[in-house]
């Protein structure tokens, strides 16, 4: 039970380290993922997470605290808890985010994590089946592909968009991310590409790579201030592995952070008030939490939509053959469709919001889509000011941290989302969409566009996450980082950091593609420094 690498979660970002470091047949290295073998059929079909996320044996199945900017309300969280982690769960979606986002990351002084560091890295992990260009890789293990479904309705938004005003968009994963356009997603030949499938399983034979599943990290152990392995229950008994080198934490904005606290790193008083020996007293950990606030505005159409092409057995017997002979159809459809990064105001430099169009609708996904024929018109605001944090709940690695989102917290943030339900609405009034919609059913007509606290209102009580968590171990030189450009842990030897917590700021789009280009990363920085 010694090995040279640790790394704690098998996710985005754990199964690249994992593939990366075993590639060294010299090097030894442990994977430890608290979930299961993703053997689950519905993680490996597109449309599957709708059985995945709030399903015990694939997801966290966190929860927030009660939300001011919510209006008191308390929403879900899912997180993956499955080999691949949250990239088995989440909705397909390939975005890299602007090149502005990761200049930005270097001007606040994390050299090496620019544009132009880190678009390399998002090639080498990628194999893009559309159209070649510079900025795209094709010899990755990461399939990327165009979508395998189209819908009449997210066509005509499209056409409407562009007729509104805004462009259209040449390759939104390319130097220039505004316009309206189809999300590109990780799937291949109409099967999800997760991490794992991706990274962990071409590797997982090697005699080197030694993957542990129901294996949950209790704390980091230390002698001195350096990490030399972890404790951990693995199948109903509590175990210690020891690391030679190096022990990286991979288990993501929520796991990462709380690891840390547990183990001793954070916030001194927080931590005491636990009955927690306080190792380093880094008052970072568990803050700077930031997401994706999503607002849904709902559009009854005379469009076929997902809601009226499942109502009966034989609608759905016909999707599943579908499905079964040619890997098409609404199982082949990731959560979204149709996207656009569009700018507010004209005087911005880059795009502040993103829409994700589905062609069904839905007051909670789980409960089944409305009985009549609708679309999905979701808007998010891709660069929130503000920001939450994480507490402990307790001394145990079984007690789910607190999560204070603290959504909507700043002037901007407000006049961002209600300036994306006006851009909604001012598409959804041209045509061609707009001569098949017949009922805006959500906010509805009773909140006109002049009532800005009537849609800020809504948006506090209709709105929920884009399962974005990131920053909670920020990268920085400020007081309130937690590790530095390589990743390592302030104040001790031998720990790092490396999965969307570590985001000093979050990227500007759907997060998995920048989780794992974080994996990619952190495996060269630990190869060279162990050269």
């Amino acid at each position: 039970m010694t090995f040279d690498y640790i790394i704690v979660g098998a996710g985005s970002a754990g199964c690249v380290l994992a593939n990366r470091l075993s590639a060294r047949p010299d090097i030894k290295v442990a994977i430890l993922e608290a979930g299961g073998r993703d053997l689950l059929p519905w993680i490996h079909i597109p449309v599957g997470y709708f059985r995945t996320m709030g399903n015990p044996a694939t997801d966290w199945r966190y929860e927030t605290e009660q939300d001011p900017g919510l209006n008191g309300r308390s929403i879900k969280w899912p997180r993956g808890k499955v080999l691949g982690g949250s990239s088995s769960i989440n909705g397909l979606l390939y975005v890299r985010g602007q090149k502005q986002d990761f200049d930005h990351w270097r001007q606040l002084g994390n050299h090496g994590w620019g544009w132009d560091d880190v678009l390399p890295l998002f090639k080498r992990s990628e194999n893009w089946e559309g159209t070649p260009s510079e900025d795209r890789g094709t010899d990755g293990p990461l399939r990327v592909s165009k979508s395998r479904v189209e819908r009449s309705i997210i066509e005509s938004w499209n056409e409407a968009a562009i007729q509104a005003g805004y462009p259209k968009a040449k390759d939104y994963n390319g130097a220039d991310q505004e316009g309206v356009g189809h999300f590109q997603m990780t799937m291949h030949n109409g099967l999800r590409c997760s991490s794992a499938v991706a990274f962990l399983n071409p590797a997982k034979k090697r005699p080197n790579l030694k993957v542990f599943t129901h294996a949950h990290t209790e704390k980091i152990l230390f002698e001195g201030k350096k990490a030399v392995g972890i404790r951990a229950k693995i199948k109903g008994r509590v175990q210690e592995i020891r690391a030679t080198k190096e022990i990286i934490l991979s288990a993501g904005a929520i796991g990462s952070p709380q690891i840390l606290m547990l183990s001793g790193i954070g916030d001194g008083v927080e931590l005491q008030q636990h009955g927690i020996d306080v190792l380093v007293d880094s008052k970072g950990v568990g803050k700077n939490l930031q997401d994706h606030l999503q607002a849904r505005p709902i559009y009854k159409c005379t469009s076929s939509t997902i809601n009226t092409e499942t109502r009966n057995i034989f609608q759905k017997l016909g999707i599943a053959l579908q499905y079964a002979f040619n890997r098409r159809g609404p199982m082949a459809m990731a959560a979204s469709l149709g996207t656009a990064f569009l700018k507010t105001r004209p005087e911005l430099e880059t795009p502040d919001i993103q829409f994700h169009l589905q062609p069904f609708s839905a007051d909670n996904p789980a409960d089944g889509p409305h009985p009549f024929s609708a679309f999905t018109a979701s808007v998010l605001q891709l660069r929130p000011e503000s920001c939450g944090h994480l507490e402990l709940a307790s001394a145990s690695p079984y007690d789910y941290p607190k999560i204070h989102p603290n959504y909507l917290a700043t002037k901007t943030d407000c006049d961002t989302i209600v300036a994306g339900i006006r851009i909604a609405r001012e598409i959804c009034n041209t045509a061609p969409v707009n001569q098949l919609i017949t009922e805006e059913y959500t906010p509805g007509p009773t909140i006109s566009d002049d009532d800005y606290n009537g849609l800020l209102d809504w948006a506090r009580s209709h709105s929920t996450t884009l399962y974005h968590p990131t920053g909670t171990c920020k990268m920085g030189q400020d007081d309130m980082a937690v590790i530095d450009e390589r990743l390592k842990v302030r104040g001790v030897e031998g720990l790092r950091v490396a999965d969307a917590s570590i985001m000093p700021v979050i990227t500007s789009g759907n997060t998995n593609a920048p989780a794992i280009m974080i994996g990619e990363k952190a495996s060269d920085l630990i190869l060279e420094d162990a050269a």
